[in-house]
C-alpha cells in the first residue's frame, strides 16, 4: 500500500509539472501589442472552453444531477468572489485592477480550483487499478500542457516573465498531487462527489470565459476574428482531448 501511495503521489506530481510546459513558447516571444493581447485572450478562452467541455463530458458519464449542481455552485462562487473583489477599494486591489493583475489572479484561482477535480480523478483512477491510473495520469499530464499555455497567455502579456508564468502554471496544478493520495485511499468517499467537483470547476471556468476573457478580447480585436480564433482553439482542444 505504501508503494502504491507514493506511485499515486508522483504520478499526480508529474501531471502538475507538465502544466509548466505551456509557458515554453513565451521564452521566444517577448513583446506584445494590445491587439496581440486580445488575440491571446481569445485563444485562452477557446482553450478554457475546451477544458470545460472535457470536465462536463466526464461528469455527464457519472452523475448529471451532481454535475449541474456543481456547475451552478461554481458560477455562484466565482461571481460572488468577483463582486467582492470589484467592490473592495484597498490599495493593493486597486493597483491589481489597474495593471490587469486582477484578471490574472482570477485565472490562476479558477485553474487551481479546476485542478482539485483532476487530482481526485487521478486518485480515483488508481483505485481502479494501476493500468487505468497510468492511462488517466498520462491523459491529464498531456491535457495540462495547453492549460498551462492558457494561463501563460494571460500572465505573460501583463508583465509576468515566462519562467514565473511556468511556475504559476505549476502552482495551479499542485492540488493534483495533494488530492490524488486521499482520493486513492478513500476512493469510496471521493468517487461519488467527483461529478460535483468537475461541475464546480467547469462552471467557474465558463464564467471566466464569458465574463472576462471574451469581453477583453473584443476590446482590441474584431468580433469576427475573435469568433474565428475562439472556435479554432476550442476545436483544437477538443481534438487534443479526443486523441487521448
Amino acid at each position: 500500500m505504501t508503494d502504491s501511495v507514493w506511485t499515486v503521489f508522483f504520478a499526480a506530481l508529474i501531471t502538475a509539472l507538465a502544466t509548466g510546459l505551456g509557458a515554453l513558447p513565451f521564452f521566444l516571444i517577448r513583446k506584445f501589442s494590445p491587439r496581440w493581447l486580445g488575440i491571446f485572450n481569445a485563444i485562452a478562452a477557446g482553450l478554457m472552453l475546451g477544458a470545460s467541455h472535457g470536465l462536463i463530458n466526464k461528469g455527464l458519464s457519472l452523475n448529471l444531477t451532481l454535475l449541474l449542481a456543481g456547475m451552478a455552485a461554481g458560477v455562484f462562487i466565482i461571481s460572488v468572489l468577483n463582486h467582492r473583489l470589484e467592490h473592495n477599494h484597498g490599495e493593493m486591489l486597486t493597483a491589481l485592477r489597474a495593471s490587469g493583475g486582477m484578471k490574472a489572479l482570477m485565472i490562476v484561482g479558477v485553474m487551481t480550483l479546476h485542478s482539485f477535480a483532476e487530482g481526485i480523478g487521478v486518485g480515483v483512477a488508481y483505485g481502479g487499478g494501476s493500468s487505468l491510473g497510468t492511462f488517466i495520469t498520462a491523459a491529464i499530464a498531456i491535457h495540462n500542457i495547453p492549460e498551462g499555455l492558457a494561463i501563460s497567455l494571460v500572465l505573460v502579456p501583463r508583465g509576468t516573465s515566462p519562467a514565473k508564468a511556468g511556475l504559476w502554471s505549476i502552482f495551479t496544478s499542485l492540488p493534483q498531487p495533494l488530492m490524488a493520495v486521499p482520493a486513492f485511499l478513500l476512493v469510496t468517499i471521493f468517487e461519488p462527489v467527483l461529478p460535483f467537483g468537475l461541475g464546480l470547476a467547469a462552471g467557474a471556468m465558463l464564467w471566466m470565459v464569458f465574463s472576462e476573457l471574451v469581453p477583453d478580447a473584443l476590446e482590441t480585436v474584431s468580433k469576427e476574428l475573435v469568433g474565428v480564433i475562439l472556435t479554432l482553439s476550442l476545436a483544437a482542444m477538443i481534438a487534443f482531448q479526443a486523441l487521448l
